[in-house]
């Protein structure tokens, strides 16, 4: 981040949304401090940081600023493990991410998907693990480049894919 947020302003931090309550600039650093409700330490990896750790930060979107992936609330979906990290010859990386507590119908071939805040490709599906592609830049510029077989991410599936699945299931009902 290259500026200060301002109070108030929305910030992603690894992928979940946060509200600054205190931004403050030092030297060349600067602080921001947040409120944590129980429910957010619980359904994400926040309550697991410890002083030092690294995490992806991003500001909210802009009404006037170019779409450059899916959109992505920072409202997690839930807490999913690595269940292998495969370095490729040409620098990228094919994760493969548990399916544990996701609804599986929001996990298509194809479709969107945020880990840690990172809006990313659906690139396979097996029925327990999904899989997606780093590429080089991804790995350097986020915090996916240091992430280990059995490591925890914030998982959140695209709002489209979220939206039509209960309208289908809600007719379904009726």
């Amino acid at each position: 981040m290259k500026e200060l947020p301002e109070d108030g302003a929305s910030i992603s931090v690894s992928g979940c949304c946060l509200t600054v309550v205190n931004a403050t600039a030092f030297a060349e650093h600067m602080s921001i401090e947040f409120d944590i409700v129980q429910e957010s330490l619980h359904c994400t990896t926040l309550g697991s940081l410890q002083t030092g750790d690294t995490v992806n930060l991003e500001q909210a979107l802009r009404a006037d600023s170019k779409l450059g992936g899916h959109f992505v609330q920072g409202h997690i979906d839930c807490i999913e493990s690595i269940l292998n990290c495969d370095n490729q010859e040409d620098g990228e990386c094919r994760l493969r991410i548990s399916m544990n507590a996701i609804d599986v119908d929001l996990v298509v071939p194809k479709g969107s998907i945020a880990l840690d805040g990172v809006s990313l490709t659906i690139a396979n599906v097996k029925q327990d693990s999904f899989e997606v592609v780093l590429i080089p830049t991804t790995l350097q510029e986020t915090t996916l480049g240091n992430l280990r077989v059995g490591d925890s991410v914030n998982v959140e599936s695209d709002i489209l894919a979220r939206t039509v699945v209960q309208m289908m299931r809600r007719s379904d009902a009726h």
